[in-house]
């Protein structure tokens, strides 16, 4: 008989698994942090800096007040204490370097122009000489941005006018023939795998697809605790066709366990029998881009909470706001706060607030002040300043 859970069930797993009701006390150490990213698989990176680049808040969400600086260090630091690299995992995102190797066929696929977008991969049909030679510029002078490579004179139009060394750096980014070693702002600096990528990573005997495929889905699975074949294949954005294979040998070869959830109308899948928390108890405002609610149709069918984000949203077309945070209480997305990092004035600014339930609890308004002012002070900002239109009294105290 398949194992069925309860709506809450599959609610309180998927939190568990995602590293949520266990906030460490005290400063947060270096290890710990790596653990969690650890935990999590993958951290999304975004260009929008309304509040904070956005693979930092995840961190923040589940541990509490912790060093930027040694986010940093994992991703971008010396190659002693470099934990994390760069790569198309879900979108662009930082990943354990121990997935280097599980995503060597999604490399080798994008050097034949597969699962890349259709202006690079037909760039690299057409422009094999300005590949070969930016390559070659990497090699001689070592860690280069595309601004230091660009030889176009006229202004930079919108989203794909790059130039041409810049489609040359993606092109061999994607082909994994560069990495990123380092960022200079929000810039990447690309160069060769060998000078970034540790010896007995990139050495590591070459997986076959199949085989490769298969162990990103088991950590997908281990980090969402519960989850639809759609959303395994999700987490590390794993093409259709390849994932129903996967997912079907896996759960032949019980390695993946069907059940049943409340509600669902698909068959979900666990890592092994699932040990449910009797409750989690955590409060958080989340990044638009957490890994816990990036895919849509599935925070509906946890949470019954429709998001989108509204960042490209004509403003006079907007329903919540620009940069919008969901706030988790304990097992339930209560509200929605637009906020922004306003340096200027070093304070928080809180937009808006838009409330899921015509009351918010005191008890959960005061973990939603609670959580605002600990993200100022994260921040390193001097206090929470509240829009005239936010009409949520005692939010401060």
């Amino acid at each position: 008989m398949m194992l069925s859970l309860s709506l809450a069930e599959a609610r309180r797993l998927a939190l568990a698994a995602q590293g949520f009701g266990r906030t460490p006390r005290g400063t947060i150490a270096h290890k710990q942090l790596q653990v969690q990213i650890e935990r999590l698989g993958v951290l999304q990176i975004d260009s929008v800096n309304a509040l904070v680049r956005s693979h930092y808040l995840p961190a923040f969400s589940r541990l509490g007040h912790y060093q930027a600086e040694h986010l940093d260090e994992l991703a971008w630091g010396r190659a002693r204490r470099r934990r994390l690299f760069e790569y198309w995992g879900h979108e662009a995102s930082l990943l354990p370097l121990e997935l280097y190797p599980l995503l060597r066929w999604r490399m080798r696929r994008a050097a034949d122009g597969q699962g890349i977008y259709s202006q690079l991969a037909k760039f690299g049909v057409e422009r094999r000489d300005a590949i070969a030679s930016v390559l070659q510029a990497v090699r001689e002078r070592g860690a280069l941005g595309a601004g230091s490579l660009s030889s176009r004179t006229e202004k930079a139009g919108p989203w794909w006018d790059w130039s041409v060394e810049k489609m040359a750096l993606e092109w061999l980014f994607a082909a994994g023939l560069v990495t990123v070693a380092g960022r200079r702002g929000f810039e990447r600096l690309y160069d060769l795998p060998e000078r970034v990528i540790p010896a007995d990573v990139l050495n590591h005997p070459d997986l076959d697809e199949a085989e490769a495929q298969r162990r990103l889905l088991l950590r997908s699975a281990d980090a969402l605790g519960v989850a639809t074949e759609r959303d395994l294949r999700d987490y590390y954005r794993l093409d259709v066709t390849d994932s129903k294979r996967r997912v079907a040998e896996l759960a032949e070869a019980g390695e993946l366990l069907p059940v049943s959830v409340q509600g669902w109308r698909q068959v979900a899948y666990c890592r092994g029998e699932p040990r449910i928390p009797r409750r989690v108890r955590h409060s958080a405002l989340l990044s638009p881009f957490d890994s816990l609610i990036w895919e849509r149709e599935r925070t509906e069918r946890l949470f019954g909470f429709r998001y989108r984000l509204e960042i490209y949203t004509p403003q006079a077309k907007r329903v919540y706001g620009y940069y919008v945070l969901p706030f988790l209480h304990h097992e339930r997305l209560l509200a929605r706060v637009d906020l922004r990092s306003e340096r200027a004035t070093g304070r928080l600014a809180v937009h808006a607030v838009h409330l899921e339930e015509a009351v918010l609890s005191e008890e959960a308004r005061l973990a939603l002040g609670d959580s605002l002012r600990a993200l100022a002070h994260w921040l390193g900002l001097d206090g929470v300043w509240l829009a005239p239109s936010v009409s949520l009294r005692g939010l401060l105290g």
